[in-house]
């Protein structure tokens, strides 16, 4: 997938006047592997010599531009992930306490359950949803 993956990270760059650097290159690999969000200390403990003012530049860039999605929490760190259109759909459990994000998938179950909701929600309102987030919130195994 890396190859298709900085293919179309690359198409979205273009598509808004940024070019695809070694170093956004590098943080899209990071975040890939990672297979969770990061906060940027965590992005950096991953991406021996990034300087943190260019992994914040860059985080914003690839955000713009729809490659990169920032998952905020209740601690002083936003969480990084790619773009859910570029890996899969999935939900958060998000630590109240420390902030940890952790990535789940719904039962099929619930997600049509889910989805049927928002349509009707849609035709009651007539709010033309695009795509859904469900972030728990919460308190973490190790802060329980």
């Amino acid at each position: 997938m890396t190859s298709e993956l900085h293919d179309v990270v690359q198409s979205r760059l273009r598509a808004t006047g940024q070019r695809y650097t070694d170093k956004r290159r590098r943080l899209v690999d990071i975040l890939e592997r990672a297979g969770q969000p990061l906060s940027i200390p965590d992005i950096l403990v991953r991406g021996e010599r990034l300087p943190q003012s260019s992994v914040y530049r860059n985080l914003a860039v690839l955000e713009q531009a729809g490659a990169v999605r920032r998952i905020v929490t209740s601690d002083e760190f936003a969480r990084y992930e790619l773009a859910e259109d570029l890996t899969e759909h999935h939900h958060h459990l998000i630590c109240s306490s420390c902030g940890s994000v952790e990535d789940f998938t719904a039962p099929a179950q619930l997600e049509r359950t889910v989805e049927r909701a928002i349509d009707e929600i849609a035709g009651e309102t007539g709010f033309a949803a695009e795509h859904h987030r469900l972030d728990l919130i919460g308190t973490c195994r190790s802060c329980a």
